[in-house]
């Protein structure tokens, strides 16, 4: 089979598309063949070696894939083939092909494209847990999402909008605050125009944000350590403006406010039962029309440099699928 492989922690540019050998279902396995697969902005900091996990050498990134069951491996009885399914991989998604544990895998209705259930995964999967389970959002709440046009960002204006708060949308550009509107967004702030903390205490007249899903870092994050409401949650979701921001912790102290770090990946090995409850939730919810996968490109497998250098400079609205 063909695959994207990483023999160096190197830039992007150095992965290679080359003919591998096909994966074997072991015990507890199956083998989908992979007809889309999510790109996500940690695939290129992991190919780098700037990740929090560095794999063995080689290896084929990938964790969010969409397909059919090909073949089971021996104790799996709830997955047989000719199954639509997605999976959950650390690594091997970038592949005609991919084994995954049948614990991270589930059928896919076919009211959700195979294509779309693939960019459903981490994106949405990430908003949900960080709203439900580490924000423990309200209805009512206010939420200001970050970065809100790209695919995670998307994703937390749609669910949070559908978890009752009140979501305000922040982005760099006019056209990306439109598409954050399309989605749900009551309100939005360019913040390449206007000063995020003094835009937030305007719309919020001064109360501050109850909840952020802050995507960016560097001084987008310092400008929300300061836009807090009392009893507040600042969730940390990722640094895609690539400055890991230092938080000055007197501001957590006397404003009153959480700092809550969401880490999915860990998030599915400690709380697996919260994670299926979640997954079938989210797709009640796609089924019932309350969230969608915005897909702003897909690409061809051997095309993966090009579909990670346009995620990592930030011009996707929503997502970016790879087509083996």
């Amino acid at each position: 089979m063909k695959a994207i492989v990483c023999h160096n922690f190197a830039p992007v540019s150095e992965l290679r598309y080359e003919e591998i050998a096909d994966p074997i279902a072991k015990a507890g396995e199956v083998v989908v063949d992979v007809a889309a697969v999510g790109v996500n902005f940690p695939d290129s900091l992991l190919v780098q070696g700037m990740y929090q996990l560095k794999p063995e050498l080689p290896f084929i990134p990938g964790s969010e894939v969409a397909g059919v069951i090909s073949s089971v491996g021996a104790g799996v009885e709830h997955l047989k083939v000719g199954m639509k399914v997605l999976g959950i991989c650390q690594l091997g998604g970038y592949a005609e092909k991919v084994a995954i544990s049948a614990n991270q895998v589930m059928p896919v209705p076919d009211v959700i494209p195979l294509d779309e259930a693939s960019a459903l995964v981490t994106a949405h999967a990430t908003a949900h847990h960080a709203l439900k389970q580490r924000a423990q959002i309200s209805e009512g709440e206010t939420l200001l999402v970050t970065g809100a046009a790209g695919g995670t960002g998307l994703a937390a204006v749609q669910i949070g909008k559908e978890m009752g708060a009140k979501v305000i949308a922040a982005c760099s550009s006019d056209e990306k605050c439109e598409i954050a509107k399309q989605n749900g967004a009551e309100l939005t702030i360019n913040y390449s125009t206007e000063n995020l903390k003094d835009a937030v205490k305007r719309l919020t007249n001064n109360k501050g944000v109850d909840v952020v899903y802050e995507c960016v870092g560097g001084e987008i994050f310092d400008a929300c350590t300061r836009a807090m409401a009392w009893n507040g949650r600042l969730l940390v979701i990722g640094f895609a403006g690539g400055q890991i921001p230092k938080f000055p912790v007197n501001l957590a102290l006397v404003k009153g406010y959480s700092v809550v770090g969401v880490f999915w990946g860990s998030f599915i090995a400690h709380q697996p039962k919260d994670f299926i409850a979640n997954m079938q939730e989210l797709m009640t919810w796609y089924a019932q029309g309350k969230v969608k996968v915005h897909i702003d490109e897909s690409f061809a497998l051997s095309d993966a440099v090009s579909a990670l250098n346009k995620v990592t400079s930030r011009q996707v609205k929503g997502k970016v699928v790879l087509v083996p």
